[in-house]
């Protein structure tokens, strides 16, 4: 894949964002780091154990119970909605293009929280998890990158 000079991008999973932007050329790209974030996220155990709720039926003795919330993945999709919020104030402020980099379930809420404009405006949207990678190790992934 070829990263024009000046293109955003951004690594992002549950608990960890990066964002570079190209400082090289096309056809040697030199990713800089602008942004860097890791948020530590407790298990659900840590934060609760509160019981799923129960649910009566209005006649007879039946009874269910309400699916248990995942704290954890509950406190990361949140983490990754305001990395999204930052990617757009940063995309809004600079006419660049960026290639966005996250596990497939950080992409779907990504896509969910990015407006149409902004996403008109992605390169790429590559399903990996590369969060924790360095800005070289993510520099030869997206030169061996074929769309």
């Amino acid at each position: 894949m070829l990263i024009a000079h000046g293109t955003l991008i951004m690594v992002v999973d549950g608990a960890r964002m990066a964002m570079f932007r190209n400082k090289g050329n096309v056809r040697k790209p030199s990713l800089e780091l602008m942004v860097q974030e890791r948020r530590i996220t407790p298990s659900t155990a840590e934060l609760g154990d509160d019981q799923p709720g129960r649910t009566f039926q209005s006649t007879g003795h039946r009874r269910g119970a309400y699916e248990a919330v995942d704290l954890h993945q509950l406190i990361e999709d949140t983490f990754i909605k305001e990395m999204a919020e930052m990617l757009t104030s940063v995309m809004r402020d600079d006419e660049a293009q960026a290639i966005l980099i996250a596990p497939p379930h950080a992409m779907g809420v990504i896509r969910k929280s990015l407006p149409a404009d902004i996403r008109q405006r992605l390169l790429a949207e590559i399903d990996k998890d590369y969060a924790g990678r360095t800005a070289i190790e993510i520099g030869q992934m997206l030169q061996q990158y074929r769309l």
